[in-house]
């Protein structure tokens, strides 16, 4: 009788492809905290009172749809041109508009992975 003798598996894991799951994101948020230094301007008295201008400046109405929204934390002051870690671009109020987290979200988004920001 044959001896039966085990095989080395020929199938290794493969990386993931999906990115991370939903329910990662506070982590995929603290760790880009952790290594974009620029990240923390957002967490500034500073940042609160421009975004704020911004917000009052644009009566609140979403420069991409037009959506007038009464609930601010549905808003965000974004940037027209991304900053990319610029300094004088993060804070200059020419260059932030208000748009819905909708908008923001989504195609906003698509516009800048195109290179249309």
């Amino acid at each position: 009788m044959a001896k039966l003798t085990t095989l080395r598996p020929k199938v290794q894991m493969l990386a993931p492809r999906l990115g991370r799951l939903p329910a990662d994101e506070t982590a995929r948020h603290r760790e880009r905290d952790e290594t974009q230094d620029w990240r923390r301007w957002y967490k500034t008295s500073r940042w609160q009172k421009l975004r704020w201008s911004v917000l009052v400046r644009d009566t609140f109405t979403c420069g991409m749809c037009g959506k007038i929204e009464s609930d601010t934390s549905k808003l965000v002051a974004d940037h027209r041109t991304p900053h990319r870690g610029s300094e004088p671009l993060f804070w200059d109020a020419g260059n932030l508009w208000c748009v819905c987290k909708g908008c923001h979200d989504s195609a906003k988004q698509r516009m800048e992975r195109r290179g249309h920001a």
